[in-house]
């Protein structure tokens, strides 16, 4: 038996057919992801196949964007070209997110900083803590990765952070780091951390407005909890 092509199918089931007649938007996650790979295996068609792979990280896209290259290719059906495919895609529909916060935000509270800065660091696998620089219009001048580090913690230099802030002529600054854990929960020396940022700041006079740790669909603001 040979492939289940997607030429092979009834024309009205056809995704590619379906999304030039009806527009992208009446498609399914599954209908997209079918006409990338083209073909399924010998038991089922594209869209099954893609059904199935969505089905394995419970149809959340960005748990799948995690996915490597070579736990891809564990799908039957899915070699080499079809997982890098999928991965391209993905990858790029990330950096679109990203382009449309290319714009100087405003920052009107924790949750503005949330939106900012999820896509960069809420699915890391490492923590990475991240500094924004604001004017004195709550405007962001620039964002800067100050320490890359391991899964469970990673070490700032409190110097080369207001370097960059004085650099910038930055008024205020907010913070941030990733959990991959997933816990909201400040550890100790992420408390002792902010304290030393925050004391820092005041000999400067450039303001600490908030802390955040940011998880893949949350996050804890120090400023909203009361403990900056």
């Amino acid at each position: 038996m040979e492939k289940l092509s997607i030429k092979s199918w009834a024309l009205d089931d056809r995704p590619r057919e379906k999304l030039v007649a009806k527009g992208k938007t009446v498609l399914s996650d599954a209908e997209l992801m079918a006409i990338l790979i083209g073909s399924g295996n010998r038991q089922e068609s594209a869209v099954a196949l893609s059904q199935r792979m969505l089905q394995s990280v419970a149809g959340n896209i960005n748990e799948l964007a995690k996915l490597s290259i070579e736990k891809l290719m564990t799908f039957k059906g899915i070699g080499e070209a079809k997982a890098v495919n999928i991965v391209a895609a993905l990858e790029l529909g990330k950096r679109r997110q990203l382009e449309n916060l290319l714009e100087k935000p405003k920052i009107g509270g924790s949750n503005d900083v949330f939106k900012l800065m999820q896509p960069i660091i809420g699915d890391l696998s490492h923590e990475e803590f991240w500094v924004l620089f604001l004017n004195n219009s709550n405007k962001v001048l620039a964002k800067h990765q100050v320490s890359k580090g391991g899964m469970t913690a990673t070490v700032v230099d409190i110097r080369l952070l207001f370097k960059q802030a004085l650099e910038l002529f930055s008024v205020a600054i907010i913070v941030c780091h990733n959990h991959p854990s997933g816990k909201l929960k400040p550890s100790d020396a992420d408390i002792q951390l902010t304290q030393k940022i925050k004391n820092a700041g005041n000999t400067l006079d450039i303001k600490l407005l908030d802390h955040l740790i940011i998880t893949e669909k949350a996050y804890f603001s120090f400023a909203d909890e009361g403990i900056l």
